[in-house]
């Protein structure tokens, strides 16, 4: 029986790990959901939390790559796509077991980048703005302060780290890059297209109906999708190996 596939999830701008933790149930067994808890939040909240991308996707990489699983895949969601493809870079930098693809939802592409976006939303006002336009965040947090307080400080903590992310054309990753963006949020087809010019292998990009957060107004559909490429990359996997047996 082959190994289980493990799918490393990284949460977006103001979520933790939970936001995964679902995915167990709605995903089959060969794969082996396993969400990235970043500092600050859920099991690591006394913590500090990171505010530069270049120091927390390093980190991350250095807590990941002595225990890297024989096959996987990196996975993201808004900023978690963006910390997901700076531990694929870094991960290839040292030389480490690579992902058999990596997965990117909701986000830019690296050379599109718009951290003044970030750095210039700061306030309460202008995040308070940004979480209702995006629609991700349920309205229990809006009407209890503590929850709306918790929630803004994370958000302009990670707006922070997104803001210090400077794009550097490093060579294309040698693994396929699949990417998933809503047919009603406002990242444009071009800015999503442009995750193709980050690799050399294999690029795809599938659409949903919803905004930012499509993957839960279509989530039935977005698992289909997600199973289907992950189905791809086993496939890549079992037949390389093959291939050197």
């Amino acid at each position: 029986m082959h190994k289980p596939l493990t799918l490393f999830c990284l949460p977006c701008a103001g979520a933790s790990a939970t936001m995964y933790l679902r995915w167990r149930r709605l995903l089959p067994s060969w794969i082996a959901v396993e969400p990235v808890e970043l500092p600050g939040r859920g099991s690591r909240m006394d913590e500090f939390p990171a505010e530069n991308y270049a120091a927390l996707t390093q980190s991350l990489c250095d807590e990941l790559a002595p225990s890297l699983p024989e096959r996987y895949v990196l996975f993201g969601h808004s900023m978690g796509a963006l910390l997901a493809y700076g531990v694929a870079q870094g991960l290839c930098a040292q030389q480490s077991s690579m992902p058999t693809a990596l997965l990117v939802s909701g986000c830019a592409a690296p050379s599109r980048q718009d951290s003044q976006r970030y750095i210039n939303m700061q306030s309460d006002a202008a995040l308070i703005a940004d979480l209702s336009r995006q629609g991700g965040t349920p309205v229990e947090v809006f009407e209890n302060q503590e929850l709306l307080r918790m929630t803004l400080d994370l958000l302009r903590v990670d707006y922070r780290v997104c803001g210090s992310f400077e794009y550097a054309q490093l060579l294309p990753l040698s693994i396929p890059i699949h990417s998933f963006g809503g047919r009603a949020d406002e990242i444009s087809a071009a800015r999503l297209n442009d995750w193709r010019l980050e690799s050399t292998q294999a690029f795809t990009l599938d659409w949903f109906d919803g905004g930012h957060f499509f993957l839960r107004q279509s989530e039935d559909w977005f698992m289909y999708v997600l199973k289907k490429r992950l189905m791809e990359s086993r496939a890549e996997v079992l037949s390389a190996t093959l291939a050197s047996a």
